[in-house]
């Protein structure tokens, strides 16, 4: 599909600016600024951890019914759509645009979410990330079919899960892989948080692992010289430090994070095990897979190491210890989220400047970790934008939203969508 030039994009920018419809949208968003707050409220206090999000999909298929759009479902994992359609919604060439929002937030179920509002001020846990982007998503739709929008081509809302932790973006994986309109999506806006000006294009990978060692454990004293898998562990890490994260000049940036540690008992007992979740990030994919290598490396001459000395003491009789056992270690993958750059001149940057050329707001290009890393990596133009308003605290306990400017998000996102829906049905 052709890209179309910046000029063009503004072109069509200013002919919608003026079109009736989005003056009625806009208008429904402005009088429903409390209603808003009301679904936010009201989704705040259905917990969503990665994996239980069922609930939060149930309250959202009810809203889509509610608001008018067409074929709502939910999909084997909790996914929920509802569709704008356009005329030509059934010819199975015909392009479209995805507007999404994650359901799902940080906090384990357990979480208390009392929510306090204060005016146009919401705190409570997931209060912006991600219940901001969701009612973000809703009021778009409502707004839409408020003001009896068609588009030229379709819009499909959906409400996913499994975008945080190790939830490893399942939700658009699983909805890119199995849903039939995937291969139609043109273009795709991915609402989290607040914000009125910023946009993730550039998707920042990563790759988390659970690193586990075991051993024969034992008496601190009584089994002294039993590998300790605690400081093999830390060995290895150790050793990982001093790989150079950056060798090469041209490369990206590269992080690491040892996040958790679990293991032991007691201070006088020798573990039986140890596990630990590590993670690297960059936009270099050649960089995370480098890492990867040094991560099994520095595991494994760790663990070789202490074997092959626990070993060399006990047949040299040197050992106060009858436990002989070697120690192993597993590896294992639990994130992936693909490195992906949306090119400057992709229909969506180009649409993002044109919309914010004419709301007068300056276009923040952001790197970062969201839903939207799945269709960047697809090479399909995408972007993650808040949905208006301003936040802070996210995933803490004191995490808060403010609904004060979200108007501006709303019609900006708004806008977008309408030029992405008109570029998509003329560039077909």
């Amino acid at each position: 599909m052709a890209i179309g030039s910046r000029s063009s994009f503004f072109s069509r920018v200013t002919s919608l600016a003026a079109q009736r419809g989005l003056h009625e949208a806009i208008r429904w968003l402005h009088l429903h600024r409390q209603q808003m707050i009301g679904w936010q409220t009201e989704l705040i206090a259905i917990p969503a951890p990665p994996f239980g999000e069922e609930a939060r999909s149930t309250w959202l298929i009810s809203q889509f019914q509610q608001s008018g759009l067409a074929g709502v479902q939910v999909d084997a994992i909790g996914n929920v759509f509802g569709t704008l359609p356009s005329p030509s919604a059934d010819n199975p060439e015909s392009p479209v645009i995805l507007l999404s929002a994650h359901l799902d937030t940080v906090f384990p179920a357990d979480t208390p979410l009392d929510v306090k509002v204060q005016d146009d001020r919401i705190e409570a846990p997931g209060a912006c990330d991600n219940a901001a982007g969701v009612i973000g998503m809703l009021a778009i739709a409502r707004a839409m079919v408020a003001a009896q929008l068609t588009p030229p081509a379709t819009l499909v809302f959906c409400g996913n899960v499994g975008e945080e932790g190790e939830g490893d973006l399942r939700g658009v994986r699983h909805l890119y892989k199995k849903w039939p309109l995937a291969r139609r999506i043109v273009a795709h806006i991915v609402l989290d948080g607040a914000g009125n000006e910023t946009a993730v294009t550039q998707a920042l990978g990563s790759r988390r692992y659970r690193v586990s060692i075991t051993g024969p454990g034992g008496h601190s004293f009584t089994d002294a010289g039993t590998p300790n898998p605690i400081m093999v562990l830390s060995s290895a890490f150790a050793s990982l430090t001093l790989v150079p994260l950056n060798p090469y000049p041209n490369e990206p940036r590269v992080t690491l994070n040892v996040g958790t540690i679990q293991g032991g008992t007691s201070v006088n007992t020798i573990p039986e095990s140890v596990m630990a979740s590590i993670e690297f990030r960059s936009t270099a994919t050649q960089a995370l897979v480098r890492m990867e290598v040094a991560l099994h490396r520095a595991v494994e001459d760790a663990v070789e190491t202490a074997n092959a000395e626990a070993a060399s003491r006990a047949a040299s009789g040197n050992s106060h210890s009858s436990r002989t056992t070697p120690m192993r270690f597993a590896i294992e993958k639990i994130g992936n989220r693909p490195a992906a750059d949306s090119t400057r001149d992709s229909a969506m940057v180009e649409a993002i400047k044109a919309v914010d050329r004419h709301l007068g707001l300056r276009s923040d290009f952001r790197l970062g970790s969201t839903d939207a890393n799945i269709p960047l990596s697809l090479g399909i133009p995408s972007a993650s934008l808040g949905a208006g308003g301003d936040g802070g605290g996210a995933h803490t306990r004191a995490e808060w939203y403010s609904a004060a400017n979200r108007d501006l998000g709303l019609r900006r996102v708004l806008l977008l969508a309408l030029t992405l829906l008109d570029w998509a049905a003329s560039e077909k």
